[in-house]
């Protein structure tokens, strides 16, 4: 498919590089945010991005995702520090975006039940994001509200993708509604594949070398699945705004092994399965001025009762199940205020309401915070 260069910006100013870290691990609090109902725990981290650090089904304790054992930065992000794990929120432009170890505002939401508001005004784009995170009493589904502000009276190129990184084992599958993906690979360019092709490429732990798959996605409920030899593992599905989905592997290659050991240590291999606006991370679309894009995804255990069944199978199977679902419901939270802050996070959407050059108001950055 043809890529053109809308939206790649010349520059990411305002922004500065983030390389003041080191190698030398040492022990240090870092601020955490809990959400608990009856099945399952999550746990931000709003000082690093806001980050989604673990997600764990309270009846089998297994971790849904890659909980990092260390949080080391490395020089993979746009402004340059960036470390692996969880669930990160990438806006702005191709790349981990440039608030991935910055913190983000944080406040419970006037809501009958817990939810969790992360929001930030993003300043490259002049865009403001929200991040609505629910376990409503009873559901096995992490349920996350996105909105995505252009307070401006002009369109403004948008780039979103939700980068979930989850446990790489021997036997680890990836799952999606669709037959055919855009590989990118270290030739630089897309080609359509068969998925999954033969060899079968569904399972990242075989492969030699590092690539991209994002898929053509056909199911009317965006969905992607990352299951173990067993057949757990995780779900992870959207409304339609949220179309593209994609599968990252660093392959094992020494190249590939060294960058895992570089970012989780010896023992913790991962792969990342992702979700964006795009079907390709190499494009951006339009959001027309004054205007807010909404979705919802949710995050929930997913359990094959024949996972050593071939893959067309294996695909109907959690396809019947994400159909049996539903299509996730809009959080009835956007809208609503927030009460308590409990995390800062810049003061960038404040200086702009106050300089009167973008209207930066609205629930996600209430009005006697942004005075202080």
């Amino acid at each position: 498919m043809p890529i053109t260069d809308f939206g790649h910006p010349p520059s990411l100013l305002p922004y500065g590089a983030r390389d003041s870290y080191r190698r030398d691990p040492v022990e240090r609090e870092v601020p955490a945010i809990t959400l608990e109902n009856e099945h399952l725990r999550a746990v931000f981290l709003p000082g690093l991005g806001g980050r989604l650090w673990s997600l764990v089904e309270l009846s089998t304790g297994r971790e849904l995702l890659h909980r990092n054992p260390v949080i080391q930065p490395a020089n993979l992000a746009l402004r340059d520090a960036w470390f692996a794990g969880g669930v990160e929120w990438n806006l702005g432009t191709t790349g981990h975006w440039a608030l991935t170890c910055d913190p983000l505002h944080a406040a419970w939401v006037a809501a009958p039940y817990p939810v969790l508001r992360l929001y930030e005004y993003e300043r490259m784009r002049g865009l403001v994001v929200q991040i609505d995170a629910a376990l409503p009493p009873g559901s096995r589904a992490l349920v996350v509200s996105v909105a995505v502000r252009n307070p401006r009276p002009e369109s403004v190129p948008v780039y979103w993708w939700s980068n979930i990184a989850v446990p790489q084992t021997p036997g680890t599958r990836v799952l999606a509604p669709a037959a055919l993906a855009d590989h990118f690979g270290y030739a630089h360019r897309l080609t359509t594949v068969p998925y999954p092709g033969d060899p079968d490429v569904s399972r990242p732990g075989t492969w030699r070398a590092a690539a991209d798959y994002f898929f053509h996605v056909t199911s009317e409920t965006p969905w992607i699945a990352a299951v173990d030899a067993e057949g757990h593992g995780l779900l992870h599905t959207s409304t339609p705004r949220l179309r593209g989905r994609k599968l990252f592997g660093w392959g094992t290659s020494p190249g590939g092994d060294h960058w895992q050991r570089w970012l989780s240590g010896p023992r913790s291999p991962y792969l990342e399965i992702q979700a964006g606006l795009a079907r390709t991370q190499l494009e951006h679309l339009a959001l027309p001025g004054h205007t807010t894009w909404t979705w919802t995804e949710t995050y929930r255990p997913l359990a094959l009762p024949a996972p050593d069944a071939p893959y067309d199978r294996a695909r109907a199977a959690v396809d019947a199940l994400v159909q049996a679902s539903g299509q996730p419901e809009t959080g009835p939270w956007t809208e609503l205020p927030v009460t308590d802050v409990i995390h800062r996070g810049s003061g960038w959407g404040a200086l702009e309401r106050r300089a009167g050059a973008a209207r930066v108001g609205g629930h996600a950055l209430p009005r006697r915070h942004a005075r202080r």
